[in-house]
């Protein structure tokens, strides 16, 4: 098998056109690395640094600004100019389809195809501008603030220009990243958002790697993994990325036939002609932990730029360590698991289109009793899948009180990482492997294709 995957990525290469689309893609990932490191302007970085520094050898790197810098790639740590990341412009579409699912104009553009896409798109870039900035804003307050760093100056000369210098700033890097992820998604090959996101977070593995092997030297202060806990932890690293991508790939398929049409001959419509209807064990994907981890991380955010406020109390109540966070956590996964299915999938309107087309589920009726069975089995399966996700998103937080290591080194070994890095590949490799066969070239598998997402966008 790994020597048809070494066949099936030789044979990239060999197509013009695909090895185009895949350097190009690199190219622009290559550059978005490199706006990684260019600071925003009237920062003290060195101090900021520091600061971070003392912060991660504090509680493992777990709080919420450790979260946020691994999926900006370090940018937020740095405080580059591409420290948001795409984040808003993922909050932003994500949004933008919720509400089209509940506003009866907002859907009724979604119908018009083409253009009620362009025109989508265009609402989802105002709202991304708009989340920028209001983050970029409490950013800039964040940073102004002695107290939050232990009395060091991190701004040299804090006010409303400095104010202003950030939000344009890093909302223009958040506009910049969304240009490059659709100049990706035109001329080269993968989801460019999704792969960014990917970028952001791989880039995250060699200091990772270092602070594994810190903990593997015994002369260094922080030497305390046996070779046995390595062990365990590749164990578990193997069985997330196979149980990921089981998952993300599995669908229960509901049979359906089709009666032959009236006056056709058999030739042209054979009676019981047939398909499925894929339902997604895992429908909601990254959305549900997204959803989740946004809202539980609020009160921390919002008391990490404002610390003279209220929440300070709350906030300690549902940080990582407390029963109560898990808990909250998991329920608001299990919730949007359903909230996000019951919006992308609607039973009744798939059961109608079914009656109208003269399609039936063997064995059931057409109409509401066909919806009722489909509501049925799609809530069952997405129990399956929103436990599972569940599992997946609390591992990090096992694995570093199990094993007493960084929140970065942990966040390998499951959580929202290892789901956006095993979809995103999934669908790219099932992108590259479509070209390949296009050109009569066999894939990356000798039996079977692979399958990418199918629902939602990252």
């Amino acid at each position: 098998m790994f020597s048809q995957f070494l066949q099936g990525l030789s044979n990239c290469f060999k197509v013009p056109e695909l090895r185009y689309k895949i350097l190009f893609t690199l190219g622009i990932l290559a550059v978005y690395r490199l706006g990684c490191f260019i600071p925003t302007p009237g920062i003290n970085g060195v101090a900021l640094n520091e600061f971070f520094q003392k912060m991660a050898s504090a509680n493992g790197g777990g709080n919420v600004v450790g979260i946020m810098d691994m999926f900006s790639g370090g940018a937020l740590g740095k405080m580059t100019v591409l420290s948001l990341g795409v984040m808003p412009y993922i909050s932003s579409s994500i949004i933008m389809q919720l509400l089209t699912a509940v506003i009866p104009a907002l859907e009724k553009i979604s119908k018009e195809g083409q253009a009620g896409y362009k025109k989508i798109n265009q609402y989802t870039r105002y709202g991304t501008v708009g989340l920028a900035m209001i983050q970029s804003f409490f950013i800039a307050l964040w940073l102004e603030s002695p107290t939050t760093f232990g009395g060091m100056q991190i701004v040299a000369n804090p006010g409303w220009g400095f104010r202003f210098t950030t939000v344009v700033t890093l909302t223009a890097g958040t506009i910049f990243l969304m240009w490059l992820g659709e100049r990706i998604q035109e001329r080269g090959v993968g989801n460019g958002t999704s792969l960014v996101i990917t970028c952001g977070i791989l880039s995250r593995a060699p200091t990772a790697y270092h602070y594994l092997t810190l903990l593997l030297d015994p002369k260094s202060g922080a030497g305390q993994l046996q070779p046995i806990a390595i062990v365990l932890m590749v164990f578990f690293l193997i069985a997330v990325i196979i149980g990921v991508t089981l998952i993300s790939q599995g669908q229960r398929r509901i049979p359906v036939q089709y009666a032959r049409r009236a006056g056709a001959s058999s030739a042209a419509a054979p009676a019981g002609q047939g398909t499925f209807i894929p339902l997604k064990v895992d429908t909601a994907g990254i959305i549900a932990i997204i959803f989740a981890q946004s809202i539980i991380l609020f009160p921390a955010t919002i008391s990490s730029f404002l610390p003279h406020s209220g929440l300070q109390q709350f906030a300690s109540w549902i940080q990582r360590g407390h029963f109560a966070y898990y808990a909250i956590y998991a329920t608001l996964i299990v919730f949007f698991c359903y909230f996000y299915t019951a919006i992308v999938f609607n039973p009744a309107d798939v059961a109608e289109n079914l009656k109208k087309h003269g399609g039936f589920v063997p064995g059931i009726r057409p109409g509401k009793e066909t919806a009722d069975y489909l509501d049925y089995v799609l809530t069952r399966i997405t129990l399956v899948g929103s436990l599972f996700i569940c599992i997946i998103a609390v591992m990090p937080d096992s694995i570093m009180a199990s094993f007493k290591v960084p929140y970065l080194v942990a966040s390998f070994f499951g959580g929202t990482g290892v789901l956006i890095t095993v979809g995103v590949m999934l669908d790219t490799m099932k992108q590259i492997e479509s070209h390949l066969q296009m050109h009569h070239y066999e894939g990356f598998m000798k039996s079977g294709h692979l399958r990418g997402r199918t629902t939602g966008r990252f």
